[in-house]
């Protein structure tokens, strides 16, 4: 029942379960508003504590380039995509300032996060300083090693590792590496946060997929990044971590942009079922690559096992997870990345960071008791070549999924779009809600406003603080013009790509907005049917009310009315500067009726009366 071209007065409603309703025309809804931006006021005020602190903290200022970094970037293997380059050179500059660098970087899974990472990891050795990268598991840090020692195998660092792949002998031997400085680059699992690693001289730490690390972990960090700078690498950040970056708090890169040849991973949600677990894998094999089987119980795991034997006799089955010898499971990664097993049943412990091209099917049992960002991840295991990738997520035959359970598959499914994980983790945001920023006290106003609200409220609350006054919004205007103004489904045929595209009619501020969403539809539809065209008449009428203070402009067939709510602002000065713009107007106490000449064109005259208006 909300016209086309007011559509950018309703916001999406996420935050709890029932919303309390209030009346139309009331004004319990302003109340409530009202209430909840005092209460992001008083965060707001920390959160800018905060800020200051960070800003006024001393920090290490890095060199410029120098010819080594420079020859390590261009030896890199493949193209930069546009957003990669962007984030190299956000991270450079950051580094390059006196302040604590603390920028959380998104990108999807393969999207080549770790290249950023280890460009600023050598600028940073380059420099004498040392470089800690901190990853969840062991296996990602197994391949971060390797990853490391390929790429800066030319110039004179040394790298070392700590995990429980480690010997004992030879973790002693790095402990003290790092204590006297002879390591430059210490990759590990939580074992670096441990008390006996003092370093040299620390200049910069990585947190590789932040999201996996608990909270006495986090303070562990939170002690170490007083004055180092910090680089946060996630496709899936958690709500508290994107919630920090949202607001301006901490600095955020988004890679958005997918490596040449990358295609999107067909997605399926289904039952258990034998016959489509047999088919999936048999498909994969028949085409020479390799599947993964999730199965996320280590008790079970030889029975899962069993399981896929018996559907596929033919494949060459191997086991894989976080309980086993150390080893053993290192051989097992290396012997299925190396194409000596066909299926590799494993637990969650290959969710990050494993990459292994030639595995393009996953199939995850019990799907609906995994998280949002975790399915996602698993996802992004496979379809990192050209070849096109399969993804099945199966829940148990005959059992009801949660509401919540319900609420994830459908976003997994529905990000099946290349770098999709920035949109998982808004939708992790929206399920979730943003947790303890500062207390758990704002969980409560989140609920009454909506999560889009609350944010819109917080980032005004941080602005205001920070000395920029956000533009007040305009007064909505109402317009009745003549002829047709709306996206035709056979221009736009998609609902929801259609919704988005009034949004962004509702959302023009300028007439370089309009060229630029002109440019855009017509880069993406084709040529500007007339009914849209309609829709750009109106946008430019809206824009010259709003900068006249007009709320209501009507036009006829040959005369144009502008009506204000109550009375007139200036019944005289309107008058005289219609007369002085060359029109007759005949005035009410709440209106002016412009007759138009025949001739004429009545949008031309409409705008060129309002500009008339306008305050000079």
């Amino acid at each position: 029942f909300l016209p086309a071209d007011q559509i950018g007065r309703i916001t999406r409603y996420s935050g709890g379960p029932a919303p309390g309703l209030s009346k139309l025309g009331g004004t319990e809804w302003e109340r409530t508003k009202g209430r909840v931006r005092r209460a992001v006021g008083d965060l707001a005020r920390e959160l800018i504590e905060i800020y200051a602190a960070r800003e006024s903290a001393p920090g290490y200022a890095f060199s410029a380039d120098t010819t080594w970094q420079r020859e390590l970037e261009e030896s890199f293997p493949y193209t930069e995509t546009p957003d990669q380059a962007r984030s190299i050179e956000e991270v450079k500059a950051d580094m390059l300032r006196r302040r604590p660098m603390d920028r959380l970087v998104v990108g999807d899974v393969g999207y080549g996060k770790t290249e950023v990472a280890l460009r600023a990891a050598f600028k940073a050795v380059q420099d004498g300083k040392q470089v800690a990268v901190l990853v969840p598991t062991t296996v990602l840090a197994q391949q971060h090693l390797l990853t490391f020692q390929r790429r800066l195998g030319a110039f004179p660092v040394e790298v070392g590792m700590l995990s429980r792949f480690v010997p004992r002998r030879e973790q002693e031997r790095i402990v003290g590496g790092v204590a006297d400085g002879s390591v430059d680059i210490l990759i590990g699992t939580h074992r670096i946060l441990s008390k006996d690693i003092a370093f040299a001289d620390l200049g910069l730490l990585v947190v590789d997929e932040e999201q996996r690390f608990g909270v006495s972990h986090k303070e562990r960090i939170k002690q170490m990044r007083r004055e180092v700078d910090v680089l946060t690498l996630s496709a899936t950040p958690i709500p508290r971590t994107l919630h920090l970056s949202l607001v301006g708090i901490r600095d955020l890169s988004v890679i958005e942009t997918p490596p040449e040849a990358r295609l999107p991973i067909q997605t399926r949600i289904a039952e258990d079922d034998d016959g489509l677990v047999r088919d999936a894998i048999s498909r994969e094999l028949d085409r020479g690559g390799q599947a993964f089987y999730v199965h996320n119980r280590v008790e079970t795991i030889e029975a899962a096992a069993e399981r896929v034997r018996r559907l596929v006799p033919s494949a060459r089955v191997a086991i894989g997870h976080g309980q086993m010898a150390e080893g053993m499971l290192e051989r097992v990664m290396l012997d299925f990345s190396e194409g000596r097993f066909d299926v590799l049943v494993c637990t969650t412990i290959i969710e990050s960071g494993l990459d292994i091209p030639n595995a393009n099917t996953i199939i995850i049992v019990r799907a609906d008791t995994f998280g949002l960002a975790q399915l996602y991840q698993l996802r992004g295991r496979v379809g990192r070549s050209d070849r096109r990738a399969h993804a099945y997520l199966l829940h148990r035959r005959g059992l009801p999924l949660s509401p919540v359970a319900r609420k994830r598959l459908h976003a997994i499914f529905s990000a099946s779009d290349l770098g999709a994980g920035y949109q998982i983790a808004l939708s992790d945001l929206e399920i979730r809600g943003a947790g303890n920023i500062l207390g758990a006290e704002q969980h409560g106003f989140m609920a009454a406003v909506g999560f889009e609200m609350y944010t819109r409220l917080l980032a005004e609350a941080v602005d205001t603080l920070r000395g920029r006054r956000p533009a007040p919004e305009p007064a909505p205007v109402r317009l009745d013009l003549p002829g047709s103004a709306y996206l035709p489904d056979d221009y736009i045929a998609d609902s929801g790509a259609k919704l988005e595209a009034y949004r962004r009619f509702a959302r023009v501020r300028s007439a370089a907005d309009a060229d630029q969403l002109r440019a855009d539809l017509r880069d993406r539809y084709g040529p500007i049917p007339p009914p849209v065209e309609g829709l750009f008449t109106a946008v430019r009428v809206r824009l010259a009310a709003e900068a006249a203070g007009v709320p209501d402009v009507r036009v006829e067939e040959r005369r144009v009315t502008l009506k204000w709510t109550g009375r007139m602002p200036d019944r005289r000065a309107i008058s005289v500067a219609l007369q002085v713009a060359g029109f007759r107007p005949d005035s009410g106490s709440n209106q002016v009726r412009i007759p138009v000449a025949p001739g004429r064109d009545l949008i031309e005259t409409v705008v060129r009366a309002l500009a008339a208006l306008v305050p000079r």
